[in-house]
């Protein structure tokens, strides 16, 4: 939680705010991460609808920003103009980067050749329009590494990030920002993240809840579902794996949002 005059407050970096289990209560969610003292949401587009839909609330809703793409998930079902239509809403307020895109061969809902057509077709995108890229990936590390050294991608994050600390230092080395999650709060499958966490840079990591998905494990008793107002359980996490203090923290992760997304009207 916030401590008045002290603690610059957070920004959560992943929500998938239109996700049915948040239908008809955007707002309310909106409000109860500004009493947790999340100041700002970074919305997440996995499609040209979903990431219109978060376009259309961020105008309306101060602090808030989207990020608009296809997920790989929806590779396989991108209409003929689908690039035009994502061109046009990165020209749009609080649209702030290209995502969510990347590779996913874990469950492989689009083909793996329709996913990486996609994927270069956005990172591509991103670097005519000079917009940070918003990476996913899942069991797909090396084709993906591969091809954003290929595309020469140096601006962006890796979204809930769940690796290990050589994929962690190679993510670095391109120069992006990592994104972690309540995985990092994950007693049973966050051990390689917590190991990797002592690698990464207070000047690169973002805080992101992924609500309302990855609800932190070490919440007791378990709500029906993640959301921003949850995001100081997973810094508490993370100060307690590096030594640092909740200040340093959100002031760090949030100067990081910032700088990346080029955020305006976000309090300091």
């Amino acid at each position: 939680m916030t401590e008045t005059g002290t603690h610059p407050g957070w920004f959560d970096c992943g929500v998938n705010l239109f996700s049915t289990r948040f239908a008809g209560i955007e707002q309310q969610i909106q409000r109860r991460a500004q009493q947790a003292g999340v100041n700002g949401l970074l919305l997440i587009g996995s499609d040209i609808d979903e990431s219109r839909q978060n376009q259309q609330f961020c105008i309306t809703q101060g602090g808030s920003y989207t990020t608009a793409g296809v997920h790989p998930h929806q590779a396989a079902n991108v209409a003929n103009d689908w690039l035009e239509q994502l061109a046009s809403l990165l020209a749009l307020p609080a649209v702030v980067a290209v995502g969510e895109c990347g590779l996913d061969f874990n469950r492989d809902f689009s083909p793996r050749l329709q996913q990486q057509y996609v994927f270069a077709s956005q990172l591509q995108l991103a670097k005519n329009k000079q917009k940070p890229v918003y990476l996913h990936e899942r069991d797909a590390f090396t084709t993906q590494l591969g091809m954003l050294k290929e595309q020469q991608v140096s601006h962006g994050v890796a979204h809930c990030f769940t690796g290990d600390s050589s994929q962690l230092k190679a993510y670095l080395d391109l120069g992006l920002y990592i994104g972690v999650t309540g995985w990092v709060c994950d007693e049973r499958r966050g051990q390689s993240l917590q190991q990797a966490i002592q690698y990464l840079p207070l000047d690169r990591i973002l805080l992101e809840t992924d609500a309302p998905y990855l609800l932190p494990r070490t919440i007791k008793p378990r709500p029906k579902y993640n959301e921003p107002a949850l995001l100081p359980v997973i810094a508490t996490e993370i100060c307690r794996l590096k030594n640092i203090s909740s200040q340093q923290l959100a002031r760090c992760t949030t100067d990081n949002a910032r700088r990346l997304f080029t955020l305006n009207g976000l309090p300091t």
